[in-house]
């Protein structure tokens, strides 16, 4: 039985093993499709722990600061680091913008302003040193393809890339450049030159902060509208011995606050932020699944419609239809483990240089395997069909 379909095989090889090749490179992009979905996963849970914090404090009925925005001002961390079962936290801000190179390009990054040696800081480097001044130093990530030393401009003010990190990435992929938090403040809240003299104008103008009898009041609102005191996130660690729960309701309750464990904010980027991509990915999938079987429907059906004539003698001398069957089976088996290796030696190779992270898992070529040769033997039953129903008079009409 298995030299009969083997024979068959070595007899067109050469069909059999284009469509191989076809097949495969459709199961090496469903493969990296599941790869893509592993790999927002992977950077979202890659988010939240190189954050190094258990519990995030946000801004009252948000889902801040990766999902909504979120505002706080500043002073809350104080408040904050007095509740018990707080062993430290930190402020920190979080917004993506182009950030440009001395050479003029752009590169997409989520810019992270941070307190050197606290929750939030990168927690490894693979060159350089962490941030020592609190103003115009940055640590990069690899991804951004900034070099030590190199300047980097960031809103009005120029930067130098004092050390670089690696696996530093937002839920979006987007890799992260680390600057003082005073720097980060004033890149995200403060508005451009032109629109702060036109609000001073705007102010000096209204006589409310204007009025002769109240010197000082005008330099005073004006000196709070160039000055910012928001940040997105209180990034919290706890002290031994406390549960993340026990420390987030006694936060919630008295300061008013909405704070979210590891598993609430996991909840967030994975079940909610990631949920229309990974709805699209699953789509993607199925069309593939189906064009798959498509494919290895009608090339075995091909193939054996051209040898009607010799099923036909195989009938006549006695061959059962069982065996017949078999040989079919055992060739769209066949095509479906070439298509297999091929892509997943596909994926392999090009998943590299896809500009997103692309996370290739056993357990997910496993069930390719497996559905690759189920798709395969659902597929070779309509050639089965077909072939059951030859007449031995074929062989000799």
């Amino acid at each position: 039985m298995i030299s009969l379909a083997g024979r068959d095989i070595a007899h067109s090889w050469g069909k059999f093993v284009l469509t191989g090749l076809g097949l495969g490179l459709l199961i090496g992009v469903t493969l990296t499709m599941a790869g893509v979905y592993r790999g927002m996963v992977d950077d979202a849970q890659a988010l939240l722990t190189n954050s190094r914090a258990d519990l995030w404090v946000v801004q009252k009925d948000t889902q801040g600061p990766y999902a909504e925005s979120s505002s706080l001002k500043d002073d809350v961390v104080r408040s904050v680091r007095g509740m018990p079962g707080v062993a430290q936290a930190a402020n920190v801000t979080y917004f993506t913008m182009q950030v440009q190179s001395h050479d003029g390009d752009d590169i997409r990054a989520m810019v992270v302003g941070m307190e050197s040696g606290q929750p939030g800081e990168p927690g490894h480097l693979v060159a350089g040193r962490q941030l020592t001044r609190s103003h115009y130093e940055a640590v990069a990530d690899v991804k951004t393809g900034f070099a030590l030393g190199e300047r980097i401009r960031i809103r009005r003010h120029d930067y130098t890339v004092v050390g670089l990190t690696q696996r530093m990435v937002s839920s979006g992929g987007d890799p992260m450049v680390f600057i003082p938090l005073k720097d980060a403040q004033e890149a995200q809240f403060l508005k451009d030159n032109d629109a702060i003299v036109n609000d001073r104008t705007r102010t000096a103008t209204n006589p409310a902060f204007n009025r002769p009898g109240v010197p000082g009041l005008l330099d005073a609102v004006q000196a709070l509208q160039t000055s910012s005191h928001n940040v997105n996130a209180v990034l919290v660690q706890l002290a031994p011995g406390f549960e993340a729960g026990q420390v987030a309701d006694p936060i919630r309750r008295w300061k008013h606050l909405e704070v979210f464990t590891r598993d609430g904010m996991e909840e967030i980027l994975v079940a909610k932020l990631i949920a229309t991509s990974a709805r699209q990915i699953g789509m993607f999938l199925v069309i593939l699944a189906v064009v798959s079987a498509a494919i290895v429907a009608f090339i075995i059906y091909t193939m054996t419609l051209g040898k009607i004539r010799e099923i036909a003698v195989l009938k006549l001398i006695g061959t059962r239809n069982l065996t017949i069957a078999s040989m079919i089976l055992q060739q769209a088996l066949g095509l479906g483990l070439i298509g297999f290796v091929v892509g997943k030696v596909s994926a392999t190779l090009w998943a590299p240089v896809f500009p997103k992270f692309v996370l290739l898992l056993t357990q997910d070529a496993m069930m390719g395997l497996g559905g690759t040769l189920l798709i395969c033997a659902l597929a070779s039953t309509l050639a089965i069909r077909a072939a059951l129903k030859v007449d031995p008079a074929e062989a000799i009409g």
